[in-house]
């Protein structure tokens, strides 16, 4: 991370060459103006690629995405594109773009279709398949030079799918081990050939057993010792969005060396005691700079509707907890937390 300036990170899914110039009304109406300075775009396979059409499931473009990095530059937003690596590869047992066109890739090829939780919670590639890094990093490539990124966050949180005992590659594997060679592989491509700087979601690095974390903030599948086994200087997302008696993992990042980012979600109350903890552990360590700022998440649909409701927002507009719904909590909780972030980091 660089410059002294405090992180203010806004997340959001976004892959619509139809909702572009709302869009970019958006960044300039609502992100800039409410100070966030960093952009995590997750675009994931919702952009039309190059090297790779058979795996485009969106309609996102190279020309959008110049606009949009465009829009962002002159707004002094860093812009960071994000695509779900490993795992993420689908909702339930349906595929996405990659293993459709792809399904050799598939790690867990035998679970059905139409599978739901707990028989699967969604499905990943294959770690050891030995092509599945090509096509990722080709992927990799068209969104940094699209978006003409510095830096790129490469998903990787909820991942169970590993280590399948009908994986001819994987059966009996350690997963962190597995899981590990996943963020090396990126780490190599990305920071050592491409340059830029790295991001991941810390959930899978994070000991459930140990912090008090349940299956999904933090690991139970055997993936948490893999931190001892990656560099330090990939910046960790780490999200929790419900308030929690404690957070460790974020001192526990920091003691390992790492820079973290706490996220939220759209609950106020819950961010500003995920910020408050953090800074305080970050304190406790002697280590203010491992905790650059924070990161607000959204996971609703942005669908022309909600960007124009988002830029016609008031902070001022609300009456009542009780007649919030949850865009205009999350628009609350990026109007607090910003604040926050500019009076006192």
């Amino acid at each position: 991370m660089n410059g002294t300036e405090p992180v203010r990170a806004f997340h959001l899914r976004f892959g619509s060459h139809n909702l572009v110039d709302p869009f970019k009304e958006f960044i300039e109406k609502v992100l800039a103006l409410k100070g966030i300075n960093h952009l995590l775009l997750e675009c994931n396979t919702s952009f039309v690629f190059e090297s790779y059409p058979e795996v485009t499931g969106g309609t996102l473009t190279k020309q959008d995405a110049r606009e949009i990095a465009a829009v962002c530059k002159n707004n002094g937003i860093r812009l960071i594109p994000l695509f779900q690596c490993l795992g993420h590869q689908g909702w339930g047992g349906a595929r996405n773009s990659i293993l459709k066109a792809y399904p050799e890739f598939d790690e867990t090829p035998h679970v059905p279709l139409d599978a739901k939780w707990p028989e699967i919670f969604c499905r990943s590639w294959c770690p050891e398949h030995p092509d599945v890094n090509q096509l990722v990093f080709e992927l990799m490539d068209e969104l940094i030079d699209a978006f003409r990124a510095d830096a790129f966050h490469v998903g990787m949180d909820e991942v169970y799918e590993m280590a399948d005992d009908n994986c001819p590659r994987c059966k009996g594997k350690d997963r962190a081990d597995l899981f590990a060679k996943a963020v090396n592989d990126m780490y190599r491509h990305l920071v050592k050939d491409r340059g830029v700087e790295m991001f991941i979601w810390g959930d899978r690095l994070n000991d459930s057993e140990k912090m008090g974390y349940n299956q999904w903030e933090g690991d139970t599948f055997g993936t948490h010792k893999a931190i001892d086994l990656i560099p330090k200087d990939i910046v960790i997302m780490d999200w929790h969005y419900e308030k929690l008696d404690a957070y460790p993992s974020i001192g526990n990042f920091i003691e390992k060396g790492f820079t973290v980012i706490p996220t939220c979600w759209f609950k106020t109350d819950a961010g500003l005691d995920l910020l408050k903890e953090s800074k305080r552990q970050a304190k406790e360590h002697g280590a203010e700079g491992k905790l650059p700022g924070m990161l607000v998440t959204s996971w609703n649909n942005w669908d022309k509707e909600s960007i124009e409701r988002f830029i016609n927002m008031n902070s001022n507009c609300f009456e009542c907890d009780e007649k919030l719904n949850e865009l205009d909590e999350l628009y609350r909780t990026m109007d607090v937390i910003t604040e926050q972030l500019m009076e006192r980091m």
